[in-house]
């Protein structure tokens, strides 16, 4: 049998930290196993998944932009990923060798601020896409406050809104922060190397409003810069990448990554 291996799949795919972050699991536990990051444009989506589910050798694949939603038109969706967080960004084989979809996103996120108290405090949301489904279906188990979401497009963003069950609004993209928001989130792609810089005037947050911003290339991102100067407290993105990617990693390669060498995971990711 050949070399088994996973992959992540986007477009683009050169900015993703994912093989990185795989393989240095992989080889700290001593698999021989490969995870690859390959280019996959929309209209190559459906003959991708295709090609590589006859495959012995394939794992399954990491999903990233711009394919969370469509992904799902594609393979199986038994654990009702579509009808909850309605993204998904992990393919594997499941019991009885069919190929299914599920999203990592949603625990990753959540990860780094298990430790705040946000029951009830407001919270901002830029983005209406795959990333920013994850992020609402976290939030609505958080029992946040209300939560604003600034998108391109408002209508969709209050359609998200209703669709888990959260209070709040919806504006555009350059509408003033909520003056009463303890919680930023980011999950655009706004910001991400070779997208448009997401520009924001921080000045209404509160003094100790938390500003997370799930890109992580580049992981210091200029509105954690910005959050940074006016000393709020930042979150970047590598601590959900990670999250996730560790929840995938045992779908694929059936072990556990060993997470007590995070420390070093994140030099090798900020080299």
């Amino acid at each position: 049998m050949d070399r088994p291996y996973a992959e992540v799949i986007g477009d683009p795919i050169a900015q993703s930290k994912s093989p990185l972050i795989h393989r240095f699991w992989l080889a700290a536990l001593g698999l021989d196993a490969d995870y690859r990051g390959t280019h996959v444009t929309p209209e190559q989506l459906g003959a991708y998944i295709a090609e590589r589910r006859d495959d012995p050798a394939w794992r399954g694949c990491n999903v990233t932009i711009p394919h969370k939603l469509v992904v799902l038109d594609h393979v199986g969706d038994p654990g009702g990923v579509r009808a909850s967080i309605g993204a998904a960004n992990c393919v594997f084989r499941g019991e009885g060798g069919a190929w299914i979809a599920t999203n990592t996103d949603a625990a990753g996120f959540y990860a780094p601020i298990a430790d705040l108290d946000l029951a009830d405090v407001p919270v901002a949301v830029v983005g209406s896409g795959g990333a920013a489904r994850a992020v609402l279906f976290a939030l609505a188990r958080m029992g946040v406050g209300p939560v604003t979401i600034l998108a391109r497009n408002p209508l969709k963003a209050v359609a998200l809104l209703a669709t888990f069950g959260l209070k709040g609004d919806a504006v555009t993209l350059d509408a003033p922060l909520p003056p009463d928001a303890g919680l930023l989130v980011n999950a655009s792609s706004l910001g991400m190397t070779g997208q448009p810089p997401l520009t924001l005037d921080l000045a209404p947050l509160p003094e100790d409003a938390v500003v997370y911003d799930l890109v992580y290339a580049p992981v210091e991102t200029g509105l954690l810069a910005a959050a940074r100067a006016r000393g709020l407290p930042a979150v970047d993105g590598l601590d959900m990448l990670i999250g996730q990617a560790a929840a995938a990693f045992e779908l694929f390669f059936h072990a556990a990554p060993p997470r007590e060498r995070d420390d070093d995971l994140r030099t090798l990711l900020l080299a």
